[in-house]
């Protein structure tokens, strides 16, 4: 079984009621921890109560971390 921990999280609201979240995430299994970064798109229930939509992944690796940021903005 994994269990996830959100270690950091950081959200931005567009639209009437959506969100994009960038999370520093920790899985944790048997088999050992790895940290990952998490971008997650979702809206907001009218409780406030959030839900995801859609999720990426990428490995906590400076190199990825880079190419990702310098691509999104020359996008």
């Amino acid at each position: 079984m994994v269990e996830f921990e959100t270690i950091k999280a950081e959200e931005v609201k567009f639209g009437k009621n959506n969100f994009l979240e960038v999370a520093r995430k920790k899985a944790k299994s048997e088999e050992g921890e790895n940290e990952f970064i998490a971008i997650s798109r979702g809206f907001f229930l009218p409780d406030g109560t959030k839900r995801f939509k859609k999720s990426l992944a990428i490995p906590d690796d400076d190199a990825i971390k880079d190419f990702v940021s310098k691509n999104v903005k020359e996008l």
